[in-house]
């Protein structure tokens, strides 16, 4: 029994203002979870408004099928392990892990998971932690651990999706071609003789000057556009040289 993406669900409870709902949609979406219920939130029409889809910035999807509840009870509907997130400690309720060391366990225990977000200015009360299997607490600097609302779901959503196996390294651009070995020397003695023209190597005394630089291309693994670039530079010196009596 392994909880999956889709059998993940965010709650957000008696939310105040509409920016934090499109910010916690577009957390959401981006770790690659869809299902958003509100319980309760000060505005009937939050998922509509237009603070509300600004700040989801393309998770409209997750918006229109978002759902607005009246009761923790429906919002849960389903759920088999609930998780409260609070800042603040308890004297009795649920057992309080960091999310990274609770999930490791939890991904193989339950199927359909449910994660609770208090309001802004007030958290979850008591009674709503106590509905809950665990309850979740960020680690923070001691002295400052106040977090926005739509930061608490984003970090939760990151952390669960990590346990779950995550997205890998999607590279951005193509792996960078190498230049071959012939256009890396061919560069190398254009240096050599624009160095030379610059009076920075002296051919009769070169020591390991041009090895020593030859090591440097070799870890640097130069692509074919930057040899065209150590050469312009090289040209420019031999142009420069020429031009001067």
């Amino acid at each position: 029994m392994n909880a999956r993406p889709d059998s993940t669900r965010f709650v957000l409870m008696h939310t105040s203002h509409a920016g934090n709902v499109g910010a916690a949609a577009r957390a959401i979406k981006v770790m690659g979870f869809v299902d958003l219920v509100l319980v309760r939130p000060r505005f009937a029409d939050v998922l509509s408004r237009e603070e509300t889809v600004a700040m989801a910035s393309g998770a409209a999807d997750i918006l229109a099928r978002a759902r607005v509840v009246d009761s923790l009870d429906e919002a849960l509907q389903g759920m088999q392990h609930v998780c409260a997130t609070a800042m603040t400690p308890r004297d009795f309720g649920p057992p309080t892990f960091a999310p990274r060391e609770h999930f490791e366990a939890l991904r193989d225990g339950a199927s359909a998971v449910a994660f609770v977000f208090g309001s802004e200015r007030f958290g979850m009360s008591n009674d709503e932690v106590y509905r809950c299997h665990a309850c979740l607490s960020i680690p923070t600097d001691p002295g400052y651990g106040s977090l926005n609302l739509a930061q608490a779901v984003q970090l939760i959503a990151y952390e669960w999706r990590q346990a779950l196996g995550g997205f890998g390294v999607q590279a951005r651009t193509a792996d960078a071609q190498a230049a071959d070995d012939a256009a890396v020397q061919g560069a190398l003695d254009h240096w050599q003789h624009a160095l030379v023209a610059l009076g920075y190597l002296d051919p009769q005394a070169p020591k390991k000057l041009m090895p020593r630089l030859r090591q440097l291309l070799n870890r640097a693994r130069l692509t074919p556009e930057e040899v065209h670039i150590l050469r312009g530079i090289a040209r420019a010196v031999e142009k420069d040289r020429q031009a001067k009596p």
